[in-house]
Formats: C-alpha cells, structure tokens, sequence
C-alpha cells in the first residue's frame, strides 16, 4: 500500500476562505459554510472548487474561471493574473485544465494554452497516438484529483469523429502513471501535490490518497 504524502507547507487554517470570487455566482460564504459533502449540485460543486483553488493559489497569481466554450490558458499581462479557463461550467473540465496547469512547469505557463500542440477532434490514428503520449499523465493527474473529490473518473479520447481506437492500451497507460506516483518512480508536479493536500483536508478528513483506491477496472 503507498501514500502520497501532504506536502508540508500546506496551511491548515487557511484551507478554506471566504473572500469574493468574481467568478461565483453563488455567495462565497455560502459556499465556505456548505462542507463539501453536502454539496449535491454540480454548480454549487463548481463554486466551491473556484473559490477554494484561487484561495489556494493566490500566491501565485493564477484564477480558476468558468468559459462558455472551449478552455484555454491566459497567462497573466498588464497587472492582472494567469486565468485557467475552463469548458461550458463542467467540473471535470475544470480538473483537467488544472491537471495541465500543475504539469507545466513556470516557462510554459508564460504561453498562451501553455504552449500545448492540439490536433481538434477528428485526428488521424498517427495523431491520436501523440495526443495520448501528452495525455497520460495529465490524465493519470486528473484521476487523482477525481478520486480526492470521491468522483468518478473517465478518461477522454477526445475524437469523437477521428480514429480513436477502443483506448486500452490508454487506459492501461493512464492506470500505469497513477501507480508510478505512488510508488515514487515519477514525481508528482509541486502543484499538483499541494492540490491534492488541500482537498483531502476538505473531503476526506485530512487522509492522503492510498495506492488502493486505485484500479484498472475502474477505467471500463
């Protein structure tokens, strides 16, 4: 059994804020007071998620904010902060564009998407082959910080309308990273760690991720 282990410069007492969130439309103290067990609406979640990340972030000059389209990465210009964007409002989609965010490292969140090559859907099987290689551990990432939130994971392909193949041999890589992590073979991005942390002290009682919770069945 591994552990990934809390980082020690999480600060416990500021876990969770109550400062205005432009991006909210829910009132923050609603949002601090609601604990996030009882939050069953995907957009109270969604608040939630926004107001706790740029708290948590703050010191690096970075927000979290809803898109109505696609998302995309703004680094930050003329005095204002980084925006990860994330699609359509959906929770998920927030993860993931985080799970990126955390990967890029500090040259890459100067770029415009991070710098990120993208094929849109409709990728060849040569195409798609690559954009898997980038996805692993973003992914692998994502689930991690699915599992902290006690929700479901499902890996993206995302060629609805290119040669996607059935996505074992993804799944299969995308389960082998996770484990990677945990045993210490690759190392999770600063970031991402204090992520991690700071939604376990929020979810689940302070309790780290466990090597256990993870599967390849969970993947289909």
């Amino acid at each position: 059994m591994h552990l990934l282990q809390p980082q020690t410069e999480v600060n416990i007492s500021s876990l969770a804020s109550t400062l205005p969130c432009s991006n909210s439309d829910s009132s923050p103290l609603e949002v601090q007071l609601s604990t996030w067990t009882n939050l069953q609406r995907e957009p109270d979640q969604v608040d939630w998620l926004i107001l706790h990340f740029n708290h948590w972030f703050a010191h690096l000059n970075v927000t979290l904010i809803r898109g109505e389209f696609e998302p995309e990465y703004f680094p930050a210009e003329n005095n204002l902060p980084a925006r990860i964007q994330f699609a359509h409002g959906f929770f998920n989609s927030a993860l993931h564009e985080i799970s990126h965010w955390t990967i890029a490292g500090d040259k890459r969140r100067l770029l415009p998407d991070l710098g990120y090559w993208y094929a849109p859907d409709g990728r060849t099987a040569e195409q798609q082959a690559l954009f898997e290689q980038v996805e692993i551990k973003p992914q692998a990432i994502e689930w991690l910080f699915a599992q902290a939130f006690g929700r479901k994971f499902r890996v993206s392909l995302d060629n609805l309308t290119g040669d996607g193949g059935d996505g074992c041999t993804f799944k299969d890589n995308v389960y082998a990273q996770v484990q990677r992590y945990f045993s210490g073979e690759d190392h999770l991005p600063r970031d991402a760690q204090h992520f991690i942390s700071c939604i376990c002290f929020c979810t689940r009682d302070g309790k780290m991720l466990h090597s256990d919770e993870f599967n390849r069945e969970m993947l289909g």
